[in-house]
């Protein structure tokens, strides 16, 4: 139960510095260019890598700190630090045909899905 609650807290700290970090973004750039989105995904694949192989080379790290940063605070932050991640394990252990069907997948389908779920909830209306 405490991974649970870490997971929750980080996550709730992750998320609100997303919601900042594209408050900041708007503010700073305007409103022509998703510049906040594109920043916490740049920058939070960033932090996945320095902090996946930072805990790589700790010994004795808790499963506790990786569940709070990893999966609570950068997957508040934006969930494509974990995708990026996925791909990069793929890619490191051999599998590039997986990784590049997982990435073309996981982008193509995830927007065919949204436009899905745009035209069904318009089409009731």
């Amino acid at each position: 139960m405490s991974h649970v609650l870490l997971v929750a807290l980080g996550g709730g700290l992750g998320a609100s510095a997303r919601y900042l970090t594209n408050l900041a973004a708007l503010r700073v750039l305007g409103p022509n260019f998703p510049w906040g989105t594109i920043t916490v995904n740049i920058l939070g694949s960033f932090l996945m890598g320095v902090l996946i192989a930072t805990l790589a080379r700790m010994s004795g790290t808790s499963a506790e700190v990786r569940s709070f940063l990893a999966t609570g605070f950068l997957g508040g932050f934006t969930t494509f630090s974990a995708f990026s991640l996925d791909f990069a394990s793929m890619w490191e252990r051999g599998d590039q045909g997986a990784g590049m069907a997982y990435l073309l997948a996981s982008v193509v389908i995830s927007i065919l899905a949204l436009f899905a779920g745009l035209y069904l909830v318009r089409s009731l209306a």
